[in-house]
């Protein structure tokens, strides 16, 4: 199939090493009922995407959280659930995060965050000041940009959209795509995937003006590094 699409030998080798995978499960089928329903979908394509475009409004995306903010959402989530429970939850979250250090082709990740994620005291002060010096971290990645979209940009796109994802995956030799760019929302009860390309073409065209009303990469930078402070100082 990769001679007659005309695949290059580095996507050929690469394509026969994911057939030969096929039989194997993720590493997420390791942790079994700690990931939510259906969430195991949403990690495989996580893992198999090469560009992620991610709008957040509310809180810190589940990639660039550190363990402590990461334990205060998932407690705040599951108020019932045992210690021991939250701990694995917490740990699926955490292992999402290696794709984008990984040595083979980390995915290109656009992160667009409400004002608002920034001040937000999830957890306390300390935890917020951790999570914020993270950031600033994570965004020196070469693959990664994260920009904060000001109270001042006024009413742009996401407000109507709220929280979504647009994932896109490896290109073929050609030029076409492996799989259809897909749009994830992550629902209080249940979550939403789109592919219809109208449907993607709408999404795409919100975060292009999320992402045009949001502050210069620096800017942002600046910010996220200056509410960190204000957290430390209490």
């Amino acid at each position: 199939m990769c001679d007659l699409y005309g695949a290059s030998p580095a996507l050929t080798e690469a394509l026969v090493g994911l057939a030969h995978e096929t039989k194997a499960k993720g590493w997420w089928h390791a942790y079994g009922d700690a990931i939510p329903e259906g969430f195991d979908l949403y990690i495989g394509l996580e893992e198999a995407a090469t560009h992620l475009d991610w709008y957040e409004p509310e809180s810190i995306p589940g990639l660039l959280q550190t363990d402590e903010y990461a334990h205060a959402v998932i407690q705040e989530d599951n108020p019932d659930e045992e210690p021991g429970e939250i701990a694995r939850r917490v740990q699926v979250r955490i292992k999402r995060q290696t794709l984008l250090t990984r040595v083979t082709q980390p995915p290109t990740l656009n992160v667009a965050l409400n004002e608002a994620v920034l001040r937000r005291p999830v957890g306390g002060n300390n935890v917020m000041a951790g999570q914020l010096r993270h950031l600033g971290k994570v965004s020196h990645l070469p693959t990664v940009t994260i920009k904060v979209v000001p109270f001042s940009a006024g009413l742009h796109r996401g407000v109507m959209s709220g929280q979504f994802q647009i994932l896109r995956f490896p290109l073929t030799g050609n030029g076409r795509e492996t799989e259809p760019p897909t749009v994830y929302a992550d629902g209080y009860t249940g979550d939403l995937y789109l592919d219809k390309p109208r449907e993607v073409e709408r999404y795409d065209n919100a975060f292009r003006d999320i992402w045009a009303k949001a502050m210069p990469e620096e800017a942002s930078q600046r910010l996220i590094l200056e509410m960190a402070g204000n957290y430390e100082q209490g």
